[in-house]
């Protein structure tokens, strides 16, 4: 980017961010003296009309979006051939990068997060505007909690009669809703569906449906019941998993019936939760049988978002006034006689009635007194004929390699499971990912103690994009993940527009995020050198050289000149050229040159 100030008012930074459509510039209004984002079309949606025209459109649509959660459009222009939109400047970062930093959110940000973006959804729906578009990558986190969706500028309004080009579909196939796949328009069900997907993701981070290929993504969209939540992230609570099940549903008569129901449903279960929190603290797990018949972890540190409640107690009969006399005696003889026992327990757990059995404890075979602590809260009792086991905090494997985890489990005499590897795109592959329990949580020797091990970035085939337009094959592989690199060449036999080969070749499978080098035809064409300025000989050499050819040379004296020019040249320099030095024109194409006389 050459231009440093846009319209003589916006100021262009540091680039922030790059999609499909534009990139995206941290800038400065200079009128108003404040920090915007600035986003700039790419060149080759610059030159076409019907694109920039819609483009134009909807982002003075968007302008008229006002709402907490969406991100203020302030200013659409042009500055000669290069068309930008002005916009709040939000400090922090999107979704989709602390979901790769940071993991899935957790239950209470999840909750938090969709009920904003659902309610910045709401007033878009109300103001006739459909996202069509909404992934984590279009969703801004805020330094100080905001949470706002960015990204209207391919959003449809209810007064825009452009129509989509055939063959290019808007939205990203990971996101995608059914009926948007099948070629059906966008409604604001159809982002509640993108929504869902994106909460799928935050909730468990993976998504619903991956294939080798956007249109292999779009069918299992259309087509494929998604995997239930809890199978990726046994923490999600069975209710928080059914709302996300439902904006999932294929029919869209099935999903909520709008998006601020959708936020209500989010913010209800959120503040259940909480209000489960305050009321059980520390809830008890269920244990759940792994397939090896070991227990699953107990946790202390939070509730399960499956175990059930105990059943109601049975009502207890109050005694009669005939009872009342007796049944207390009974109760004062039970305690007495528990008082007693407890008390000889804990002598005989302390030693003080060593010396009495001394002679028994020196007695061959004589089984040894077991002790096990129980633990309450913060308090611990003993229990006659238990095991003796300590606890200790859990430490932290994450990071480490996986010898150096099972080392650090056996030193604390703790049973280890290790899962099934996954793939991570910022996790070393060999390192551990994931544990539970969590560092600091107490630990003894009979918890299980389960860790996974990176993969390392998960691999993915490039698809063949040959023959593709370049517009089409950048989207295609920036839906699979991986950052494109564009670079033209001189083809007389591709036509312009259309992609000659990629870096690596299709088939190859690199990891996701990699850049793939993608080289488009620009026709049989070439750059006019510059040449004002040069001797005559050397400006027909560099002309010849680019496949051009000199059709007239003009000798201008300095009655023709400007006294500048005429001063500042000699006899036989070149000084001007039409076409001028940097167009790109077709090959063989004939140049003129205005050529200083003596």
């Amino acid at each position: 980017m050459q231009q440093k100030v846009l319209n003589n008012r916006y100021e262009l930074d540091q680039k922030i961010g790059e999609g499909g459509m534009a990139r995206v510039y941290r800038g400065r209004d200079l009128r108003l003296n404040r920090q915007v984002a600035i986003k700039v079309l790419h060149s080759h949606y610059a030159a076409d009309t019907n694109f920039v025209n819609r483009f134009h459109h909807e982002a003075q649509a968007a302008a008229n979006l006002h709402h907490p959660n969406i991100v203020d459009v302030y200013d659409v222009g042009v500055d000669r051939d290069v068309q930008y939109i002005v916009m709040e400047y939000i400090p922090g970062s999107d979704l989709k990068s602390r979901l790769l930093q940071q993991g899935p959110l957790s239950i209470d940000e999840l909750l938090s997060v969709g009920a904003a973006v659902a309610e910045g959804l709401e007033a878009a729906h109300r103001m006739g505007m459909v996202h069509r578009d909404i992934k984590p990558q279009n969703i801004i986190l805020g330094n100080d909690d905001q949470v706002k969706i960015t990204d209207f500028g391919i959003a449809k309004s209810a007064l825009s009669t452009a129509m989509t080009e055939t063959g290019v579909t808007f939205g990203t196939a990971d996101y995608i809703s059914p009926e948007q796949a099948r070629g059906q328009p966008a409604t604001p069900r159809s982002d509640i569906y993108s929504l869902g997907v994106t909460l799928y993701e935050a909730a468990t981070g993976k998504l619903p449906f991956t294939g080798d290929s956007s249109i292999a993504v779009a069918m299992q969209h259309v087509n494929d019941p998604p995997p239930a939540p809890h199978l990726l992230n046994p923490r999600i609570p069975s209710q928080v998993e059914a709302l996300i099940l439902k904006a999932l549903h294929k029919d869209p008569e099935e999903r909520p019936t709008s998006a601020r129901e959708f936020a209500r449903q989010l913010l209800s279960q959120r503040n259940a939760s909480e209000q489960e929190t305050i009321a059980r603290p520390v809830p008890q797990r269920n244990p759940v049988r792994q397939p090896n018949n070991m227990p699953r972890i107990p946790s202390t540190a939070q509730a399960s978002p499956r175990s059930t409640l105990p059943p109601p107690r049975s009502a207890v009969p109050l005694p009669n006034k005939s009872a009342v006399g007796p049944g207390i005696g009974s109760l004062l003889i039970g305690i007495l006689l528990l008082g007693v026992i407890l008390t000889g327990v804990y002598l005989f757990a302390t030693g003080a009635l060593d010396g009495l059995f001394g002679s028994l404890a020196n007695t061959p075979n004589r089984p040894t007194p077991i002790i096990r602590p129980t633990v309450v809260g913060e308090a611990t009792a003993t229990i006659e004929g238990a095991t003796a086991v300590a606890q200790v905090p859990m430490p932290s494997l994450l990071g480490l390699e996986a010898s150096e985890a099972r080392d650090t489990l056996a030193s604390l005499g703790v049973f280890a499971q290790e899962a099934a590897p996954r793939a991570s795109q910022v996790i070393s592959p060999g390192t551990v990912l994931d544990q539970y329990p969590p560092p600091g949580q107490l630990v003894d020797a009979t918890t299980v103690i389960t860790f996974a091990v990176s993969l390392g970035p998960e691999a993915v085939e490039v698809p063949n994009v040959i023959g593709l337009r370049i517009i089409n094959a950048k989207v295609t592989l920036e839906q699979l993940g991986f950052v494109v690199q564009v670079e033209e060449e001189v083809n007389a036999n591709v036509s312009e527009g259309f992609v000659i080969r990629t870096e690596p070749t299709a088939g190859v499978r690199p990891p996701r995020g990699e850049t793939i080098t993608v080289v488009y035809s620009i026709g049989n064409k070439t750059t006019m050198p510059e040449v004002t300025n040069l001797p005559i000989d050397e400006a027909r050499r560099r002309i010849a050289a680019a496949g051009l050819f000199i059709s007239f040379e003009d000798n201008q004296g300095c009655d023709r000149l400007p006294a500048d020019i005429c001063a500042a040249t000699v006899p036989g320099q070149v000084v001007s050229s039409v076409p001028r030095g940097g167009e790109r024109v077709e090959r063989g194409t004939g140049v003129t040159l205005g050529v200083r006389a003596p």
